[in-house]
């Protein structure tokens, strides 16, 4: 089993598991489940109805009372009334702070249970069991939690670290060939920002048969990167921001088509490279890279080509964005394949992105 520590500016630590099968393991980890009385796993629909008895029959070994809340899939459960919904039902089987919340599933559940859990009692601890490519390679690591308000994504939330990250690839077996697409977009994101060696990797995989077999070091690859920039930035005031490449586009596009046309890892797919076909222009990109993104883009099923959008619509979208000082927006840029800096760009030079 890899075990990586994540420690913050803070200090507060956690422990990032990774190994393939280790969510058949649960019941052998006392150390992270077995001080608590009440766990309430959080799942939405499509992962409780693959994983939801595993777990729940290994932390009731731990002489735990387990109590589940279902949801419905998609980035339309990540509102204010669903996390209200959350809340009346702990309230409701009286938990307390000597309790633990468990995310199992993907970025919107770990995003939503990590939201609740930071607010409710003003903190109780949570445990993240991500089960889609992009929650393990990406938002189950680092504490970013939140919820949307309107189309407006992660508009309302807080820096909240979890108190250990479970993380087992075989769980992402049973995922839909869409949902294993959208997560490459978060890995390729990786190997853009940091690694010239992943990147290399990613573009030599002819055959799904082969990634899913170096998945394990895949995911593992993609945590060490955020873990290193996590615990020398918590909370995105300067490294972390590099993490945000091709997430203002994406952003955008993902609130633009109502979280409908498009999935996370796709918008952002298309936001990497036309932020890279910008800086391309303006001379702070070497040309190549865009021409190597887009084959690897291409490889994985990604479409990289900006969607017809109106700009008035797309302007009001853009000016929610957390990153924005003033009229200034801070955006990750990547020189090379493995490099990358933040720029500041004014308004009008977002908005010409999207045109």
């Amino acid at each position: 089993m890899k075990e990586l520590v994540c420690t913050t500016e803070r200090k507060e630590s956690y422990t990032i598991l990774l190994e393939r099968g280790l969510s058949k393991h649960i019941y052998e980890l006392g150390h992270i489940f077995s001080k608590y009385k009440k766990i309430v796993i959080i799942s939405d629909k499509n992962v409780a109805k693959h994983y939801l008895s595993r777990v729940r029959k290994q932390l009731r070994s731990f002489d735990s009372e387990v109590i589940t809340i279902i949801i419905a899939p998609g980035e339309n459960s990540k509102n204010l009334a669903q996390a209200e919904e959350i809340f009346y039902k702990l309230q409701e089987t009286k938990i307390t702070r000597i309790d633990a919340i468990v995310a199992l599933g993907g970025g919107v559940v770990g995003d939503l249970a990590g939201f609740c859990a930071a607010n409710y009692l003003r903190g109780i601890d949570f445990i993240q069991i991500p089960t889609s490519l992009l929650a393990q390679v990406d938002s189950s690591i680092g504490g970013k939690v939140g919820i949307d308000l309107g189309y407006a994504k992660n508009l309302v939330g807080a820096f909240y670290q979890p108190k250990s990250v479970i993380v087992d690839p075989d769980l992402l077996e049973t995922l839909e060939d869409h949902y294993l697409t959208d997560g490459m977009g978060e890995v390729i994101k990786y190997a853009c920002i940091s690694s010239t060696r992943l990147f290399v990797r990613l573009m030599a995989y002819e055959y799904h048969e082969d990634l899913m077999a170096d998945m394990e070091e895949i995911v593992g690859k993609c945590i060490q990167i955020k873990r290193n920039v996590v615990e020398k930035d918590e909370k995105e005031q300067g490294l972390r921001r590099v993490l945000n490449f091709g997430h203002t586009i994406g952003h955008v596009i993902e609130s633009y088509f109502e979280f409908e046309r498009y999935s996370h890892g796709e918008a952002v797919a298309i936001g990497m490279y036309n932020i890279t076909k910008m800086s391309v222009q303006e001379g702070l990109t070497k040309p190549e890279t865009l021409t190597n993104m887009r084959i690897l883009l291409d490889n994985f099923g990604l479409a990289y080509e900006m969607p017809e959008m109106d700009i008035q619509r797309v302007e009001e979208i853009l000016m929610n964005d957390k990153k924005f000082e003033d009229d200034i927006l801070n955006v990750c840029i990547i020189p090379e394949i493995g490099k990358s800096e933040i720029v500041k760009i004014h308004k009008r030079q977002a908005i010409k992105l999207f045109s």
